[in-house]
């Protein structure tokens, strides 16, 4: 998985009672856009990811 400042990681959620989680990816730490992520969730929690086969990158939002 490769990815850019200001892209967004997508986590689908792994049971049906919780939501999935978007948020942007603040800071790529890995070397060549590798994981890990930096990543300011929508309810403003930051947090160190290192992003699973229950991920994606979604490119930057229009207008961006």
């Amino acid at each position: 998985m490769k990815a850019t400042t200001g892209e967004r990681l997508h986590m689908h959620s792994r049971t049906i009672e919780q939501p999935d989680r978007v948020g942007v990816i603040l800071e790529v730490r890995g070397e060549d856009g590798n994981p890990p992520y930096l990543v300011r969730f929508d309810d403003g929690h930051e947090r160190l990811v290192y992003p699973g086969t229950d991920c994606e990158v979604e490119g930057h939002p229009a207008g961006a």
